[in-house]
């Protein structure tokens, strides 16, 4: 397993101990000999996410619930925001579901090895265990605020289609690219304390540059900015869970370029992210 910048390798009589390489990737083996650990991590984030608030778990369905209020009153009724043949309010919560999770998966990811200072300096354990975990406490959150999804569509009577099996595929995209940009973000910003202004700042520019609002270019919603909202991966992938849920037409192309972005996002991050670490201790 990876300690530092080296690799033991346990030979059965002895154990060798190797210069680990500069550039290298995820080690699943010993992620995976440190499953424990990372669902502990997972379930700490979860806990210290919703500790003393009165609602708990409650606010992962109302931040997007209470978004979703906030545009349909003033998207929908005073700006008449175009949405096909879908009701504003079940249409606006299906894109703000999955760019929330992206969203809070990243800002969790990017602030949690320097709020992990403590466990870093006294323990060896994967350093990637940490924003994974963040990442992980998301997909818990996005569970919950799921249910009400369903329950909305009940109420509208939209009935599910076949589509909905391509949601776990557009999830584990954007779980790829949520935890190689979270990944990424918390390696910057090691070294880097600005990362906690700037990403806030860059998550909002990223939001209103997603379809989670209004349609997307594959809907027929194009303008001026076409060509460069076509650059962002999570376009394909926010307008292809919508379709999923709601019925519709998947933009196939969009949606094979996307997940091959989004792997890419999290190679980068990864790696960067090994690179770095073994400093982490003196940085911190």
């Amino acid at each position: 397993m990876s300690t530092g910048s080296h690799t033991l390798t346990d030979t059965g009589l002895r154990t060798v101990i190797e210069p680990a390489p500069a550039w290298q990737l995820v080690n699943l083996r010993e992620l995976w000999q440190f499953r424990e650990l990372l669902g502990i991590l997972i379930w700490r984030d979860v806990k210290v996410r919703y500790k003393q608030t009165l609602l708990g778990a409650a606010w992962a369905v109302l931040q997007p619930a209470l978004m979703m209020v906030v545009f349909t009153i003033f998207f929908a009724r005073a700006a008449q925001v175009p949405t096909g043949d879908w009701p504003y309010p079940v249409f606006v919560y299906a894109g703000l579901l999955p760019w929330l999770f992206f969203s809070n998966s990243v800002s969790h990811a990017a602030q949690s090895v320097v709020n992990s200072e403590r466990l870093i300096t006294k323990v060896y354990f994967p350093r990637l265990a940490i924003p994974f975990a963040s990442v992980g406490a998301a997909v818990v959150d996005f569970c919950v605020a799921l249910v009400l999804l369903l329950i909305l569509m009940a109420c509208y009577g939209i009935v599910p289609s076949v589509n909905m099996l391509l949601v776990p595929i557009v999830m584990a995209c954007l779980l790829l690219a949520a935890t190689g940009v979270g990944t990424l973000l918390a390696a910057l910003n090691v070294k880097y304390r600005d990362v906690r202004y700037i990403s806030p700042f860059l998550l909002q520019v990223w939001m209103f540059a997603t379809p989670s609002i209004y349609l997307s270019l594959e809907a027929g919603g194009g303008s001026r900015l076409g060509p460069w909202l076509a650059l962002n991966p999570l376009v394909p992938l926010v307008s292809t869970f919508r379709a999923a849920v709601l019925g519709g037409e998947v933009a196939w192309p969009g949606l094979l370029l996307s997940a091959a972005a989004c792997g890419l996002l999290f190679i980068v991050g990864c790696v960067y992210f090994r690179h770095v670490e073994d400093g982490f201790s003196d940085i911190i």
